[in-house]
């Protein structure tokens, strides 16, 4: 058994020939929107070189960016954990998945295996996710996750001309391994 595969999605290293799947995605304006922001277009040498200096990376102490494909090997997202403070045992996470494979389970699947590494591997004790206030989807996955909002930042994100909140997640190790220790 591997500990970045689950029934329907593995996480792996990204490579420097995801570049086109990333490229395409980058066109998805509405999907760009939900889960960071619209940036100025890129090229396609632009989105060759990100991916490479990606794929080039290491960890950088437990922040790391991961491809998430479906078990055909098809690149379906990607996943990160981010502002990790082994000190305190916190972390921050996120998952984007392209719009084709939305609503196929791959998000939760893929966050599980990330959670389930930093609580039990690498002894984080809390998890923390930011969505966007108009983002129902990441919402309903947060709170299927087991994720309880704590937070409510008023009218942090701008886009399509209107201002949204920011709502801040928390998850607890005890409350994981309460609602996902059989899976």
């Amino acid at each position: 058994m591997n500990c970045w595969t689950g029934r329907a999605v593995r996480l792996r290293a990204i490579i420097a020939e995801d570049w086109s799947q990333f490229h395409d995605n980058d066109q998805d304006t509405d999907s760009a929107r939900s889960s960071d922001s619209i940036y100025f277009p890129r090229s396609e040498a632009g989105t060759r070189q990100w991916t490479e200096e990606t794929a080039a990376k290491r960890a950088s102490g437990d922040s790391i960016m991961l491809a998430i494909e479906n078990l055909d090997g098809e690149l379906v997202g990607c996943i990160s954990a981010h502002s990790c403070d082994s000190r305190n045992g916190t972390f921050k996470y996120g998952v984007a998945i392209f719009r084709d494979h939305w609503r196929k389970g791959y998000a939760s699947e893929a966050a599980l295996l990330l959670l389930r590494y930093f609580f039990h591997e690498l002894r984080y004790e809390k998890a923390v996710a930011s969505v966007y206030g108009f983002n129902e989807s990441s919402i309903g996955m947060q709170e299927r996750l087991g994720f309880t909002l704590e937070g409510r930042l008023r009218s942090m994100i701008f886009t399509q001309g209107k201002r949204h909140d920011e709502l801040v997640f928390g998850l607890l190790k005890s409350e994981f391994d309460d609602s996902h220790s059989l899976e």
